[in-house]
């Protein structure tokens, strides 16, 4: 990948990197033939299709990552965020390079966004956080 990581890159990765962990799980994976789909792949396993949206989030400084349920994008009339219909999408996959890991949520547990921790706060506090290692696989 080139230097920078254009975003159309750091996609395709998160979607080879979720293929693969998800092969490694068991599941057999299907493509979309079109790219306006909600998802970005369909896994498939003990008789249950899921359909997969694919995130590539990094770490940030406090050693989260954020995911937020909407989808961004800009033209000439602007930017624009809508919420994603978490009826049309039954995982979201959010690899993050920093770990090198894939991490699996189900849209509809939670709400307009979530934070997972791949580092333990500073402070110590455990209730109420995500460890980003609690989402390594399917549920």
């Amino acid at each position: 990948m080139s230097d920078g990581h254009h975003t159309k890159e750091k996609g395709d990765l998160g979607v080879l990197k979720a293929q693969v962990d998800l092969f490694e799980q068991g599941f057999t994976i299907f493509s979309p033939q079109t790219e306006h789909s909600p998802f970005d792949l369909v896994a498939y396993k003990n008789g249950e299709f899921r359909r997969v949206q694919v995130k590539y989030r990094s770490k940030d400084q406090y050693g989260k990552i954020d995911i937020k349920f909407s989808t961004c994008w800009t033209d000439r009339n602007g930017t624009h965020t809508v919420p994603v219909d978490k009826t049309e999408i039954d995982l979201y996959c959010v690899y993050c390079p920093d770990t090198d890991e894939c991490y699996y949520l189900e849209p509809g547990k939670f709400g307009s966004n979530v934070s997972l921790r791949v580092e333990a706060p500073k402070n110590g506090q455990k209730s109420g956080i995500n460890f980003a290692a609690d989402f390594r696989r399917v549920p």
